[in-house]
């Protein structure tokens, strides 16, 4: 308890040098998604390598097809017989256009007033250079108070998490060996809200597809041909406004094959959080919920699976007009999974969907850009309970045990690959503007963090 309380003092007492070097990692365009960042990426792999060898890591920077990661050792203290923690994070960064929307340049830390104090705007601001800067300000905080950290921890940092990890699991199965621990930690999830700490113990699966759907060998006049020759937008159109039934619910055959129901007790306990969802939706402007009807709010946002129309496209989108049939119809359509539902099987049920319902002279292919199965985190592990108790301490109220809508693949990736189960404690709040210009983190939530994973760190140490 005495090394806790002087790594807490010591994290109080360096918040300017805390801000400092979070400013300088924000500065770097990690772009992941643009070539002309490449060289970015790897100058902010370098800057992280660089900060976990003056803590004592064994650190490097490993090449891999894509962007590089970051890998790190430390042996923790003499005879430590606390469990090999594996701390995952990722240093690339979303686009920051359109840049005409940002109310201060992207890649220059700017801080506003908040209703909870200092806020930082910034791309990557929490996702997740933010996030990640809450564990290493906790690191270094142990190594300027005992010369050491409290248990063995390894790092994982990637680069490629904004653009699907496309290069983590080739990486993570060359080197198993090497990464393998007892505990996966990541930070890239929110609390509850500002007061309230979360841990979230389900992640929706994703399934990302794009179907490209043809007719004609060429667009047509609209004039000539209308009337006669089919035209392949509506026909798109009208496929996927078969995708869902009056009630919300998805009508590819098998769909629902492995959607578990949610237990009275973990009913209740969402029920207990009090969520508005009038207010959830108002936040962005809008009024009527929608999704499958008979169920709560958060479970159909947690727990529930979903089938969203990203985008669509053909024929002439410019300005002015072009009287045209496109030859060409093409969709994104995705598919947030919960329990047990197969990606593959799915996928597989949305080509019998479309085709059954192509006409002669069309015809339709269907791409899989993503795929990952839910995963679900045992409530009950000693983790939960070492994280729940650190939370508790730092903010004085018990973390809500929460779903999370969105998928975070690289932990199915962990589970399948490496065996090992993760433990998911963010400090990212839902109107961060993620992903979106204008991108905040409140410093109050990045400081209390790294309090919050100094806390962890001493728990799991016992």
């Amino acid at each position: 308890m005495t090394d806790l309380t002087g790594v807490l003092a010591r994290l109080d007492a360096a918040e300017a040098d805390t801000r400092a070097r979070y400013f300088e990692l924000l500065r770097i365009p990690s772009v992941s998604a643009q070539p002309p960042h490449a060289a970015d990426c790897r100058r902010t792999a370098e800057w992280l390598s660089r900060e976990l060898a003056e803590l004592g890591f064994e650190s490097g920077v490993r090449d891999t097809a894509g962007h590089p990661v970051v890998v790190a050792h430390h042996p923790g203290p003499e005879g430590a017989k606390g469990p090999h923690l594996l701390y995952y994070g990722h240093y690339d960064v979303q686009p920051a256009e359109p840049l005409e929307l940002w109310s201060s340049p992207p890649f220059e830390p700017t801080v506003v007033p908040g209703p909870h104090g200092d806020r930082v705007v910034a791309r990557g601001a929490v996702d997740d250079k933010g996030q990640v800067m809450t564990w290493l300000s906790a690191f270094r905080a142990w190594h300027a108070e005992t010369g050491s950290m409290p248990t063995r921890i390894s790092v994982l940092v990637e680069g490629e998490e904004e653009v699907g990890s496309p290069s983590l699991d080739a990486f993570l199965e060359a080197n198993a060996a090497e990464l393998k621990a007892d505990l996966v930690v990541v930070s890239d999830t929110n609390m509850w809200d500002f007061d309230t700490p979360a841990l979230s113990t389900r992640l929706r699966g994703l399934l990302y597809t794009q179907i490209d759907l043809r007719a004609a060998s060429r667009d047509l006049h609209s004039g000539m041909y209308g009337g006669s020759a089919r035209n392949p937008l509506n026909l798109l159109a009208r496929i996927l406004g078969e995708l869902h039934d009056a009630e919300g619910r998805i009508q590819l055959p098998g769909f629902y094959d492995g959607v578990p129901p949610v237990s009275n007790a973990q009913a209740a306990q969402w029920d207990s959080l009090g969520f508005d969802e009038a207010r959830y939706l108002g936040d962005v402007g809008l009024s009527v919920p929608v999704g499958e009807r008979g169920y709560g709010a958060l479970e159909r946002i947690w727990a529930r699976p979903t089938c969203d129309v990203n985008g669509m496209w053909g024929g002439y989108t410019g300005e002015g007009s072009k009287t045209v049939i496109a030859a060409e119809a093409h969709a994104k359509v995705s598919f947030r999974l919960v329990g047990t539902q197969d990606p593959k099987a799915i996928a597989a049920s949305l080509k019998d969907f479309v085709e059954a319902r192509l006409p002669q002279d069309c015809a339709a292919e269907i791409q899989v850009f993503g795929a990952a199965p839910a995963v679900e985190v045992p409530a009950e592990s000693p983790a939960i309970a070492a994280a729940s108790r650190a939370l508790e301490a730092e903010y004085g109220r018990a973390p809500a045990l929460v779903g999370c809508g969105g998928s975070i693949p690289v932990v199915e990736s962990f589970r399948r690959i490496l065996g090992m189960e993760t433990l998911l404690m963010g400090f990212g709040l839902d109107d961060d503007q993620v992903h979106s210009p204008n991108e905040k983190f409140e410093w109050r939530c990045l400081t209390r963090g790294a309090r919050a994973h100094a806390r962890l760190l001493g728990e799991l140490a016992k």
